[in-house]
């Protein structure tokens, strides 16, 4: 049995798909091959190789016609990849044990990893001198989803720690994205967030980050690519030529400078200044965020696993070589 967590998430995803279970395909056998609907978890800078590659135009040279939606929330995008209305999905791959274990006949497959550390940071309400996890014992703190990424890699680092999260006072009730608005209006002493929320409550005065999980979590299979094992089989091609545009994009990435990379992800986040994307583009850089040759290894997935089962979302494991594959690496 899993935790209540996991059966919230699997629920979503079963109500979505009977929605959608009238309807053949639901949108995908309307599609073109080289028409791609790829589903985001969320929109980030976090993310900032896969948006070169759309800017650069990387994805057309493939013969791929990419429309980019944001999900948020790693179970929408899921339910977007399992009713037809996305043919690549890129979230935490937990979502995809989640749906195996739960005996989807159609599971989503991983193909390409595009994140190793998480991309989260703790922000504080003022700079904190020598800061020590051990800290965060009986503070008030905004988490994340529970069963999320996010919220299980934190826990895994309070463990790390040598806390116990459930007799912390974490907050898991605010919605992704509103975390940060919720801290500036005066909840809690930290808060976890992504960027650009991070580097904005820096800016506007509102909190300082005092501690990277990326760094302090070591290298965790994030985020990558999945789509469904039918969807892989009818478009080999592409898939081979995602992956392709996504290789130059982290290249990129890791070959220019970090106001080289803001210039040409700016359209991506119209409102946020050059140097803010920048600052951001840097930060990530200095953590070593992205995974260059994006394969998925199997000792990555087995970390994942470990973290999974330490949070109590799983109790039984998912075999690598059904949910992962890299036969589409150039």
């Amino acid at each position: 049995m899993q935790m209540k967590a996991m059966r919230k998430f699997m629920i979503f995803l079963l109500a979505a798909m009977m929605v959608c279970g009238c309807l053949t395909g639901c949108g995908r056998n309307r599609r073109k091959s080289g028409n791609v609907i790829l589903n985001e978890v969320a929109h980030s800078i976090f993310y900032a190789p896969m948006y070169v590659a759309i800017e650069e135009g990387y994805f057309a040279e493939e013969g791929i016609t990419l429309t980019l939606v944001t999900g948020y929330g790693a179970d929408k995008t899921m339910t977007a990849l399992l009713t037809g209305e996305a043919d690549i999905g890129f979230m935490g791959s937990e979502s995809t044990i989640y749906t195996y274990l739960n005996g989807a006949e159609d599971y989503a497959v991983n193909f390409a990893q595009l994140t190793q550390r998480a991309g989260n940071f703790l922000v504080a309400r003022e700079a904190v001198d020598d800061f020590d996890w051990s800290m965060l014992q009986d503070a008030d703190i905004l988490g994340g989803r529970a069963g999320g990424m996010p919220e299980m890699v934190f826990e895994y680092i309070l463990k790390q720690n040598g806390m116990t999260p459930s007799e912390m006072k974490i907050d898991q009730s605010i919605d992704f994205g509103s975390t940060a608005a919720a801290f500036a209006g005066g909840q809690g002493m930290y808060t976890v967030e992504f960027e650009p929320h991070a580097t904005l409550l820096e800016d506007q005065g509102q909190g300082v980050v005092v501690a990277s999980l990326g760094e302090a979590s070591g290298y965790v299979p994030y985020t990558a690519f999945s789509a469904l094992r039918s969807y892989m089989e009818k478009n080999p091609d592409v898939i081979r030529g995602f992956v392709n545009a996504m290789k130059r994009g982290v290249e990129y990435v890791n070959t220019h400078t970090s106001e080289e990379v803001a210039e040409v992800i700016a359209p991506q986040f119209e409102g946020t200044e050059i140097d803010t994307i920048a600052r951001i583009v840097e930060r990530y850089r200095a953590q070593d965020t992205w995974k260059a040759d994006l394969v998925f290894e199997q000792d990555s997935f087995d970390l994942l696993q470990d973290i999974l089962e330490d949070a109590g979302q799983i109790t039984e494991r998912a075999p690598y070589e059904k949910l992962v594959t890299t036969e589409y690496m150039p």
